[in-house]
């Protein structure tokens, strides 16, 4: 099989790094890498898979043809970016990377709460200016820990909280799927949650419901001294609403990895609260990154290739 990769960068990363993990994974199918345009457009008429980011693909699937094409294996975990129609019209089945940053952001929220309880960023201070003064600071044990989305991410997060002894709660679209939390609601029981809510986690896609889910009511329901870590996508935080709550110290504090706008201007004044801490969308980054992305790809060719059917494949999404 012909597998085409795409695009010269994915998350910061060479895309020869991703080439050469799909070569050992894969030795035995012939695996070329489009650095331009011009090399995409020729290279995608004689694939039998395309991966990469996927930009450009639903325009090429207009323009060129592409006989032996069964499958577009997305790099990310959303699809917001590709249009999907065009896959569906030309019968090519789509997959994402759901599953691989799983990992890698649990961690950066259990760290990033633990660092707002224990306030880390003083002793930072404090340590750079030499100085020996004792401050207090909070448990995360006996809080309570609100996660909105509970898809992969938002299953490794609310798995990784158990051992620190606070009560979970997850909002998910369907809540009769349960999940590994002390009680699980769906979106209309956002607000009573919210009122009980010591630290929100965001790990919900971006979609119709969820933009703008956390606003200026949202915010005014959290408990004052309540934190908010975002690590789905900026926009499911009214920004205007956030910055309006620290103006008037109507929220303990956030940790932020995305914002919205992105990337956030350096005259904006989410940069000047003290209670703010921003990332600049990495929460993702990881050297396991290819690792766990071949390992979906590779799975999903060798069954193309054993069965020319593309009807049982791993994070299919169309």
């Amino acid at each position: 099989m012909r597998i085409v990769l795409t695009r010269q960068k994915i998350h910061g990363h060479s895309v020869d790094e991703y080439a050469a993990a799909l070569r050992d994974r894969l030795p035995d199918h012939d695996i070329v890498v489009a650095r331009t345009p011009d090399e995409e457009r020729e290279a995608v008429t004689g694939a039998d898979v395309v991966t990469g980011e996927g930009h450009s693909m639903g325009r090429l699937l207009g323009e060129v043809e592409a006989p032996d094409l069964k499958l577009f294996a997305g790099v990310y975990a959303g699809t917001g970016h590709l249009d999907l129609d065009a896959f569906r019209e030309a019968g090519v089945a789509v997959t994402n990377a759901s599953g691989v940053h799983a990992p890698n952001i649990a961690e950066y929220v259990v760290g990033a709460l633990v660092s707002l309880a224990r306030d880390f960023r003083r002793a930072t201070r404090q340590q750079d200016r030499r100085e020996w003064r004792a401050y207090q600071t909070r448990e995360l044990k006996g809080s309570t820990v609100t996660v909105v989305g509970v898809g992969s991410i938002g299953e490794a997060i609310l798995q990784r909280l158990e051992p620190f002894g606070v009560e979970r709660l997850a909002v998910r679209h369907s809540p009769e799927k349960g999940g590994p939390a002390e009680e699980v609601v769906g979106f209309d029981g956002l607000h009573d949650a919210l009122a009980r809510t010591d630290h929100l986690v965001l790990a919900c896609p971006l979609t119709d419901e969820t933009e703008g889910l956390i606003d200026a009511d949202a915010l005014r329901t959290l408990p004052p001294e309540a934190t908010l870590v975002n690590i789905a996508r900026g926009a499911v935080v009214d920004t205007d609403a956030l910055v309006s709550a620290f103006n008037v110290n109507d929220l303990g504090a956030a940790f932020l990895d995305v914002t919205d706008p992105e990337p956030l201007p350096e005259e904006h004044p989410l940069w000047g609260f003290e209670d703010v801490r921003i990332t600049p969308h990495n929460a993702g980054h990881t050297p396991a990154y290819f690792g766990r992305l071949v390992d979906i790809v590779a799975e999903n060719v060798e069954r193309i290739a054993g069965t020319g059917e593309t009807g049982e494949l791993r994070n299919r999404v169309v």
